[in-house]
């Protein structure tokens, strides 16, 4: 798992559709992403699943037809070789027959592994999908419709029904698009022949023991191509280690069109890494004239009326109450909405670590309880670096003295240093914000 940074966009890699609007909410490797067409409804995405099979490979892949039937047998081989090793790792012989009966290699998945054409959002374009009026409308539906299983997962596990809510309404569009793909056919495909080959097969066993344990059957185990599977879309391995049975019926079942288990395991995954009942996710802020913007880093932390001292208050003026502790968020720069961050942020950091995700997430939430939108504005002339232009700033502070230790296009904590080092220098606002007119500044 690694982190994005949202001073120079969210990174968006091609998936499959969700719903009118739907928002690229997975950042994460592991995790499912959706398609980049905001414009797509549930019935073009349902045609566009079912007609993709009829397609002659050729038009899919770019290969041709004799490539892809060597490329199967080869496939084929390989999934003797890899049953052994299953087999030695306690996966049972019929559960491998039973899971592998109709599995082929599927060179389109392959092809969307490696061609994920990278394209950048900025945060607030995000947000505009992530928190769109369609998106807290359904997600008030939900939490009305839901409203008994909610209270009581929310009992039991003391995570606030509201996140879990919006957690699946970024994950799946509240179960509406949750993904058709075989799960074994494609961690298989992507073991055999995917750049992450131990990262899938790794997936691939913790999938064959959902199916040994009797969680659920191969034919309904669907989900991404990239893994993720139902509701809250989990990949295998987390299903294993944080997935839970409600309704005790004595199956895990994340699939079904009840979402029951699927909500209840997100809670429980939450809860797992901390989640504190009734504290915030964030708070937006007014920050004062003058504010010392080197203090808005994620390792400066004080309680919320230690930071009203300092004049960092709500949006109306007042002192933020005291949840917790907290550190400042500029996720956009100086320029942007500021926000005091508490440890549920950290929490839902640990189901994707992209700020981007986590703020649609903490957002979401207060929107589908009556919360008011984000008031501060964004910098949206602005755009978002490019990959390319990310790794030239990189090498471009450091040359100048600025040290990013590394060149690898994410903008991290040692580059987001780097860039508030190079800003202090220059007498520039010092808020860590890689901006494009930074990048010039730079050339």
């Amino acid at each position: 798992m690694h982190s994005l940074s949202l001073a120079v966009g969210i990174t968006v890699l091609a998936g499959f559709a969700a719903e009118a609007g739907a928002v690229t909410s997975s950042l994460r490797p592991e995790m499912r992403v959706p398609a980049a067409s905001a414009n797509v409804t549930l019935a073009e995405a349902e045609v566009t699943r079912s007609i993709r099979p009829n397609l002659r490979p050729e038009l899919i892949t770019g290969q041709p037809v004799a490539e892809i039937s060597q490329k199967n047998q080869r496939f084929q081989n390989w999934i003797g070789a890899f049953k052994r090793r299953a087999m030695a790792q306690g996966i049972e012989r019929a559960v491998l027959d039973r899971a592998f009966r109709s599995v082929r290699y599927d060179a389109d998945i392959i092809k969307r592994d490696r061609n994920q054409s990278e394209f950048t959002k900025t945060l607030w374009d995000y947000l505009d999908s992530a928190v769109s009026d369609t998106r807290v409308r359904n997600g008030k539906a939900a939490l009305r419709e839901h409203g008994r299983t909610l209270d009581a997962i929310e009992a039991r596990y003391g995570v606030d029904k509201d996140v879990v809510v919006a957690i699946w309404g970024l994950e799946s569009a509240y179960g509406a698009v949750r993904g058709s793909t075989p799960i074994i056919e494609a961690m298989a495909t992507l073991a055999f022949d995917g750049r992450r080959g131990a990262f899938f097969e790794e997936q691939l066993i913790a999938a064959l023991r959902i199916l040994q344990n009797g969680d659920t059957t191969p034919d309904n185990m669907t989900g991404s191509w990239a893994g993720a599977m139902g509701h809250t879309q989990f990949m295998p391995t987390s299903f294993l280690s944080y997935a839970v049975d409600f309704t005790g019926d004595g199956r895990r079942d994340i699939w079904s069109d009840d979402p029951t288990d699927a909500l209840a395991s997100t809670a429980a995954y939450l809860k797992n890494f901390g989640w504190i009942k009734g504290q915030p996710w964030g708070v937006e802020v007014r920050l004062p004239s003058g504010f010392d913007y080197r203090l808005a880093n994620r390792e400066t932390k004080k309680m919320p009326s230690d930071w009203a001292r300092l004049g960092v208050t709500d949006m109306g003026g007042r002192a933020v109450p005291d949840h917790g502790s907290a550190s400042v968020l500029l996720p956009a720069g100086g320029d942007g909405a500021a926000f005091l961050i508490f440890k549920n942020f950290a929490v839902i950091e640990r189901y994707n670590t992209a700020d981007a995700y986590v703020i649609g997430v903490g957002h979401l939430s207060d929107r589908i309880t009556g919360g008011p939108p984000i008031q501060s504005d964004w910098p949206r002339g602005d755009r978002a670096l490019t990959f390319s232009e990310r790794k030239e700033m990189q090498t471009r502070l450091t040359r100048a003295g600025f040290d990013t230790q590394g060149v690898d296009g994410r903008i991290g904590p040692k580059t987001i240093n780097a860039v508030r080092a190079f800003q202090s220098a220059n007498g520039l606002m010092p808020d860590g914000y890689a901006s494009l007119n930074l990048l010039k500044q730079l050339r």
